[in-house]
């Protein structure tokens, strides 16, 4: 019998092997990978809903890229798993690496573009149906375009909603304002529109309006695809808890107006000059300091009732919760160039400043939390007496005054009726501060030994 060459045969079994390896990857890069459907295996042969949606994710990324548009990642639970704290929680809490981030056990990512950015895309639009995602696309009306005159506004995308395999990518669009931010439009559904094209409870964006300074964006890598992300992630996300935006109620301010003309006069047009001036500054400057404050009284009340200032109120009201108060916001707006006009009561209780600028009184509420209600105090210089304006409690959004972002009550007609009543929407010339409030209760007096540092008049 002929003896068998142990070489040729192992020759032979290396070719063989080699050959099949050769056709399982052809037919790989030929027949599997240009299926529509996913075909990454864990280690025990199943696809895992993870893999699932980050090769969705990773497929809607490069058209994004090859079309360039900066999208840039706005997923409260992924940028919350990106976060300083939770990187260092990581390696003990992530057991699948292949999609840490971005797969944060939602079936929905969400990003955000700068709506200059998007400049009508069709052919993005019609490369991501070719690829197999569908599409709901909502618009709105472009609050930008509207004023009392003219309430119609085009319409403009507000949100993109793109689906496959089950996953979803919110894309939200970001407008520019003239207060120099952000802003994005509630996601509102339309006759006609699929109801059921998403979980639309579990998205982080249009359940309302937002509001958001101009975020510095960094390219990264997450999760082994290119991502922008913003900068500072703890601030973005802090902004978007306290995003809400209010818009001004047009329609009805056109009604009040058509009853009630506003003033025309140079003088009038003077003092909202004057009044934009201050309340620019007053944003800016305590802005800088950190400190968030809402427009309130006669300022509230315009911006809610007429979407402009009260022109005969001659002066600009903000509130500021006494757990905000700063030393330092004194020096700070005289550092502006405003003068102290005066200074009533205490840190511990009924502290009111009052600054002036370019003949426009600056007036800075500070509120106090009892119970259920909030409160700010008021004093009578001459007599020591003590007053208190009790409101229910609230919380803040965003707004738009004379194009200068502003927060307001977000509860804002129970702030107003607290304050003005049930006929808030007449305008009351003569006004006395000490009874005119429908929310005004007297509070006592201070000691006169005390005078000389709780009632300090410039």
């Amino acid at each position: 019998m002929p003896r068998v060459n142990r070489t040729l045969v192992f020759v032979l079994l290396l070719v063989s092997s080699c050959a099949f390896l050769l056709f399982q990857l052809y037919y790989y890069r030929n027949y599997v990978s240009k299926q529509t459907g996913l075909h990454l295996l864990n280690p025990g042969g199943h696809v895992t809903s993870r893999q699932v949606q980050w090769q969705t994710l990773k497929k809607f990324l490069a058209l994004a890229q090859y079309f360039r548009l900066p999208l840039f990642l706005a997923d409260t639970a992924a940028l919350t798993l990106l976060s300083h704290d939770a990187l260092q929680q990581r390696d003990r809490t992530m057991h699948e690496p292949h999609c840490s981030f971005l797969c944060a056990g939602r079936p929905i990512t969400s990003f955000a573009l700068q709506a200059s950015r998007w400049k009508d895309q069709p052919g993005f639009l019609l490369a991501a149906e070719e690829k197999g995602f569908e599409l709901l696309e909502v618009r709105g009306h472009d609050p930008r375009l509207a004023s009392l005159d003219t309430l119609s506004g085009e319409e403009i995308p507000l949100h993109f909603l793109f689906r496959l395999h089950g996953y979803v990518i919110q894309v939200v669009l970001l407008y520019e304002r003239s207060g120099n931010y952000l802003w994005h439009g509630v996601l509102r559904l339309k006759a006609g529109m699929d109801r059921s094209f998403a979980p639309f409870n579990l998205l982080d964006y249009g359940r309302h309006g937002g509001a958001y300074d101009r975020p510095e964006l960094i390219l990264t890598v997450v999760d082994n695809l290119d991502v922008r992300v913003p900068r500072n992630i703890s601030r973005f996300l802090a902004q978007r808890r306290r995003a809400r935006f209010l818009e001004c109620r047009y329609h009805d301010a056109r009604s009040f107006l058509q009853l009630y003309p506003e003033d025309s006069s140079a003088a009038a047009v003077e003092f909202r000059r004057k009044a934009k001036t201050l309340l620019s500054l007053a944003a800016q400057t305590l802005g800088e300091l950190d400190v968030p404050f809402w427009i309130s009284s006669g300022t509230c009340l315009g911006w809610f009732r007429q979407c402009s200032i009260i022109s005969y109120s001659r002066d600009v009201d903000i509130g500021v919760f006494i757990a905000d108060f700063r030393p330092d916001i004194i020096p700070a707006f005289r550092a502006a160039g405003l003068s102290l006009k005066h200074k009533f009561g205490k840190v511990e209780d009924s502290l009111e400043l009052s600054f002036l600028g370019e003949d426009v009184k600056l007036d800075i509420f500070f509120f106090y939390k009892d119970g259920d209600v909030v409160w700010n105090g008021g004093t009578q210089a001459k007599s020591g007496r003590k007053f208190k304006y009790v409101f229910p409690s609230f919380s803040l959004c965003w707004a738009e005054l004379l194009e200068v972002k502003v927060r307001v009550p977000c509860e804002t007609l129970d702030y107003i009726m607290a304050n003005y009543g049930a006929t808030w929407s007449v305008p009351v010339r003569s006004w006395d501060w000490k009874s005119s409030p429908s929310n005004v209760i007297e509070n006592g007096v201070w000691p006169v030994a005390e005078w000389a540092g709780l009632i300090q008049v410039y």
